[in-house]
């Protein structure tokens, strides 16, 4: 079995960040996205992997052969983003032989048991509950409880179950020619040519789909839900920072993660904190926030903040002389 991950879109919704760090590289709990995606499916026993890159593609690249030198890896390159079908298809040459195959957003954090999806009988995706549907691609069912429907962000959804960007395919060959389909006669949705189009295309050849739940699902395309995504798996075991040095007159404030060789001094930090590797941190205060590699950060109070790699923020010192009665707001 091998996986495929795209992972070439531009991030928008995380602009300014995105401007220099490719979105599933940013740090979440302690590692970036994409290492949780790669160390589940190395748990289950795939270590054959695809990457379709594009926008600043050579920073995952690097990143993926330095931190997983042992995996086989391919990297393909989608120069036009032109949708998530076009980015598989980009692809086919990669995954044309293969009997089964696992697709996996690259922006995406879910828990689940594994074994439902990638022991599935039949091609399966993986769904989750959500309120509003109009931003998701949704899955339909039929009587017999198999997909009938697949729509890509329907303005009048029939079903709140969205699809969270994990799938196996057992039928590749019909998913390509399915996508092949699509693009040969400009089949998109919006102005993409989305997977979701593809799996219709073979929903209506007959092909069978299953879905399995997901116990949690993080999209982490927008800087609020990125941020909840790290508060909510540093409060679990297994992600937050334990033993840490003794830094220099600073209070730590579990959970937080803290990576190699920072320096932290006159601090307060946490709870709700990832900082990543050679960051300095002096007379500040960071409260639930993301701070990344080689930042530098003195006399600010930051909350609910995501600070990109080698940043440097520097605080206003005042010195003031106040006499009775007086107000003065700084918060303006």
């Amino acid at each position: 079995m091998k996986a495929i991950i795209p992972v070439a879109g531009v991030g928008t919704n995380l602009r300014p960040l995105t401007y220099t760090q490719p979105k599933p590289l940013i740090p979440v709990a302690g590692k970036p996205i994409i290492s949780f995606i790669i160390d589940q499916m190395l748990d289950f026993g795939i270590d054959e992997f695809v990457f379709v890159i594009g926008y600043l593609g050579e920073k995952i690249k690097d990143y993926v052969e330095n931190h997983y030198p042992d995996i086989k890896k391919e990297f393909v390159s989608q120069a036009e983003r032109n949708g998530t079908g076009h980015a598989i298809w980009m692809a086919r040459d990669s995954i044309k032989d293969v009997d089964e195959l696992v697709i996996f957003f690259g922006d995406t954090i879910v828990e689940m048991d594994m074994k439902k999806i990638i022991h599935s009988p039949t091609s399966c995706l993986a769904v989750k509950k959500v309120e509003d549907p109009r931003n998701f691609g949704v899955v339909e069912y039929d009587s017999d409880k198999f997909v009938k429907r697949v729509v890509e962000k329907p303005k009048i959804p029939k079903s709140n179950m969205a699809m969270v960007g994990f799938y196996k395919i057992n039928e590749v060959r019909a998913l390509l020619e399915g996508l092949q389909y699509n693009l040969d006669n400009d089949i998109r949705t919006g102005i993409e040519f989305t997977l979701t189009d593809g799996i219709m295309h073979m929903i209506k050849n007959g092909i069978k789909f299953s879905t399995t739940h997901v116990d949690n699902w993080f999209d982490c395309g927008k800087r609020e839900i990125l941020l909840e995504t790290n508060a909510i798996l540093l409060d679990k075991e297994g992600y937050a920072s334990q033993n840490l040095p003794q830094f220099e007159d600073s209070i730590i404030i579990h959970p937080v993660s803290i990576g190699k060789d920072c320096e932290i001094i006159n601090s307060i930090i946490g709870p709700h904190v990832t900082i990543s590797n050679k960051a300095k941190i002096n007379s500040a205060i960071v409260k639930n926030s993301i701070i990344g590699n080689y930042a530098h950060i003195k006399e600010v109070v930051l909350m609910n903040s995501v600070i990109g790699n080698d940043t440097s923020i520097t605080g206003i010192r005042q010195s003031l002389n106040i006499g009775d009665n007086t107000e003065i707001d700084f918060s303006t």
